[in-house]
């Protein structure tokens, strides 16, 4: 598979939607991941992440005008000893919880779905890194309509063992802007990945769209030590 570049791939596509981006650095030394959020209407832009404990939450940035908080107020990080779960949904708490009642991450997302959200039928994705004793991997999930059918939920999880270094995988919620929303389609994207956390943050920022991008979290985690950094950019400020 070709790597991609992700500013390419983001400067070409207005809306993506929600994505995540996880991989590790060129230099081996950090678990990386990344997750934005856009939107399009007013409820949606009106939000920003701030820090939860070792996470993040998404928050109102105008209390006044929030309408629906069902799907955009959810945590999108967690950390759960020495996993970290990034999510684009409320999924994130169902991960959290019932692996820590021993389930796998794949058993913990089959209690649940895509995006109660017609006609877009949004999909819930999710992935989660595994640092332990200078040890990575990952994995990645998309639950998704059939086709734009709600009777049908298909449901593809993605791991990856001992990942190549400066290499990494990104999946979005839509192909692009449309009406209704097309799903993303396929397996995550492989793309380059940097070593340096400032340069990557400032690369994904400056890439997405002006007008839709909303929040944009980061975290390095070295792979020896499971201790990390983030940075958290809001376009709300």
């Amino acid at each position: 598979m070709k790597r991609l570049s992700l500013e390419q791939e983001l400067k070409g596509n207005s809306y993506p939607g929600r994505g995540i981006i996880i991989g590790k650095s060129p230099d081996g030394r950090y678990a990386v991941t990344a997750y934005f959020i856009m939107g399009r209407s007013e409820n949606s832009r009106n939000r920003i992440f701030v820090e939860e404990g070792a996470g993040i939450r998404t928050q109102a940035f105008d209390p006044s005008k929030l309408r629906d908080p069902s799907l955009i107020i959810y945590a999108p990080v967690r950390v759960l000893g020495n996993k970290t779960i990034v999510t684009n949904g409320d999924q994130t708490d169902t991960i959290y919880e019932l692996m820590d009642r021993q389930q796998t991450f794949e058993q913990a997302l089959r209690t649940r779905e895509f995006e109660p959200d017609a006609p877009n039928y949004t999909p819930r994705i999710s992935g989660i890194l595994h640092v332990e004793n200078g040890t990575y991997n990952y994995a990645m999930s998309i639950l998704k309509s059939s086709n734009g059918n709600p009777k049908g939920c298909n449901r593809y999880t993605f791991a990856y063992e001992n990942p190549a270094t400066g290499e990494g995988h990104f999946i979005h919620t839509y192909q692009g802007d449309g009406e209704p929303l097309p799903s993303f389609f396929g397996e995550p994207k492989l793309v380059e990945v940097g070593d340096d956390m400032e340069d990557f943050t400032n690369l994904l920022w400056e890439s997405l769209n002006q007008e839709n991008k909303v929040s944009l979290f980061v975290r390095y985690i070295d792979i020896a030590t499971g201790s990390y950094k983030s940075r958290i950019v809001n376009k709300n400020q």
